[in-house]
């Protein structure tokens, strides 16, 4: 990372070369966000316009704008467009709570499906629905709560003169083992009722979505992006390591926990209104780091691709199968050849992520 001092004591070719590189990436940089932001405005668009019965944009319009059209005012305004609202809100989310864990510690195995906070929020969900008899908004706090509580339990037994990324990926993915035996457990004695009512939570699905989980979502990016976009700079420069990062003058506990705390309540408040949407997270940050590449924050282009992933996975699990398929299943199918490649690789780099 080269920094003004450095340049100013470089030769002018040297800064003219540091120049023409800065401005290739930030050139790259705009284009990708603004092709994923294209992208999904197009989709937006045709989830809004295509189902079972196709409504021209002027009739979409016109409900987005609040006025009456005879069929499109309940299937559009209803239905489709709180859906393709929360796709995109919690893809963003997903997105970035993804994508600040993998920078903050430095690898692309620690993101929260992983290491066991959505898990934490389902398995919550699941006893709230199963043995509660709660439903509605309880089974929210529910979500929320575990996965807050998950997120700490993990960080607390990880930390030991500060938090290694394999100890805490290891605890993670041992306390998702827990709480996916409790999910197991519960769902044995679940009737045929209950039970169709948690695999919402165990999959990640957008079906049935109301404005109010919708509003919800949204209220929490908006007190949340904009601290983690403020601390972006800082959580970049904590990929050099907490010692380089310290003597660049880096409060590294408090970055650490201040993006954490951000990160852990987007995942959580977008588990509760989707349930864990399998491997999004996972996902968007390292599709992102290939798109834009180095050198920038990744943080929105791994939002802008956590929603484009939502919404391409809803549509493809409504339309392209003989079958409808929640959401999760689809970025499942696409998640699990992804992290056997990360598996593979690490064996043949010598354990090396």
């Amino acid at each position: 990372m080269s920094t003004p001092a450095d340049l100013r004591q470089a030769s002018p070719a040297t800064v003219a070369a540091v120049t023409r590189g800065r401005t290739r990436r930030n050139r790259r940089r705009r284009i990708v966000i603004g092709i994923l932001v294209v992208l999904i405005g197009a989709m937006v668009a045709v989830s809004l316009m295509v189902g079972r019965t196709f409504y021209p944009p002027g009739d979409v319009l016109k409900v987005i704008l609040g006025q009456d059209v005879q069929g499109a005012t309940f299937t559009v305004g209803r239905l489709r467009l709180p859906r393709t609202c929360l796709a995109v809100l919690a893809g963003a989310s997903f997105g970035l709570g993804g994508v600040t864990f993998q920078t903050m510690l430095r690898n692309p195995l620690a993101s929260p499906d992983i290491i066991g906070i959505s898990t934490g929020a389902s398995a919550a969900a699941a006893v709230a629905i199963i043995t509660l008899g709660l439903s509605g908004s309880a089974v929210s706090v529910f979500a929320i709560t575990a996965g807050l509580g998950v997120a700490l339990m993990v960080y607390l037994l990880a930390y030991q003169d500060g938090v290694s990324g394999i100890r805490l990926i290891l605890i993670g993915i041992g306390i998702a083992a827990m709480m996916n035996s409790i999910v197991s457990y519960v769902l044995s004695t679940a009737g045929q009722w209950d039970l169709q009512e948690a695999l919402r939570w165990l999959t990640g699905s957008l079906n049935g979505v109301r404005w109010e989980e919708t509003v919800t979502v949204l209220i929490t990016m908006i007190v949340l992006v904009p601290v983690l976009f403020l601390g972006s700079r800082d959580l970049t420069v904590l990929q050099l390591g907490d010692d380089t990062a310290s003597a660049l003058g880096v409060r590294v506990d408090r970055t650490r926990l201040l993006v954490v705390v951000c990160a852990v309540g987007l995942i959580a408040f977008a588990t509760s209104a989707t349930g864990p949407i399998a491997f999004l997270a996972f996902l968007a940050g390292p599709i992102a780091a290939r798109l834009a590449g180095p050198g920038h924050s990744l943080l929105l282009p791994s939002a802008l691709v956590g929603a484009l992933l939502v919404l391409l996975a809803d549509f493809a699990g409504q339309y392209a199968f003989g079958t409808r398929f929640p959401v999760g299943v689809v970025t499942g199918v696409l998640g699990a050849p992804y992290l056997i490649y990360l598996i593979v690789r690490a064996n043949r780099a010598g354990g090396s992520l």
